[in-house]
């Protein structure tokens, strides 16, 4: 499974269609991401393009077009990382809307934070907002059960099994940064916080059958 970044990066440029007709990509998102009723890229569609995403990356996502739905998923977060999802207001925090968007980071000033997202500009892309107006920030789980491959793994390995791992210590709370699928010392720092919560786990740093199986018990219960 492919990591969200990754996904939503290899979207940057797609735009909307000016003039009469949509951009055939945008309607594509709507299709795989179950909205069949969406058939013009004038309609907003930044949520759009983070349920195809989050769809595509294996995450929860929300079947909604509006987006202060993302704040009703995932897990709230107040230390965003990158590939973490930021719900912003707009015109009012009061009213139904807004813009949601994958968190980046911020400017150096702390005002602005950068955004990857559809429907910014009218097409994919990183732009800044205002942090005044955010609402919420969220990392998103796992759909359906998490199934890790029999490899052990350990400082030094990279890959999308090491992402998958870094996803799902997340999930659990524990810090091992962004889910770059390199398994360097966070990732160890983390994964030994993990194991030495049960007596079962020795408490190496190395994503082995043991931990492997507590891990998997914990996220698919």
């Amino acid at each position: 499974m492919a990591n969200l970044l990754h996904i939503a990066t290899a979207e940057i440029g797609v735009k909307e269609k000016a003039g009469p007709g949509s951009n055939p990509q945008i309607l594509k998102y709507a299709q795989e991401a179950g909205f069949k009723d969406y058939n013009e890229d004038d309609v907003a569609w930044c949520s759009l393009f983070m349920n195809w995403a989050a769809l595509k990356a294996g995450l929860e996502t929300t079947q909604s077009l509006t987006a202060r739905s993302w704040l009703n998923v995932g897990i709230p977060n107040t230390d965003p990382e990158p590939g973490d999802v930021v719900v912003f207001w707009r015109n009012s925090p009061t009213s139904w809307e807004g813009h949601v968007g994958i968190y980046m980071g911020y400017s150096k000033s702390g005002s602005r934070i950068y955004v990857l997202g559809g429907n910014q500009g009218n097409q994919v892309s990183i732009t800044a907002y205002e942090a005044s107006k955010v609402l919420g920030f969220r990392r998103l789980r796992v759909k359906g059960d998490v199934d890790f491959s029999r490899k052990n793994l350990r400082r030094g390995h990279t890959g999308l099994e090491v992402v998958k791992l870094q996803d799902a210590l997340k999930q659990l709370g524990h810090d091992c940064g962004t889910s770059d699928g390199i398994f360097g010392p966070k990732t160890e720092a983390a994964l030994k916080q993990f194991q030495s919560t049960h007596p079962s786990m020795s408490i190496n740093g190395i994503f082995d059958k043991a931990t492997r199986e507590h891990l998997s018990g914990l996220l698919n219960q």
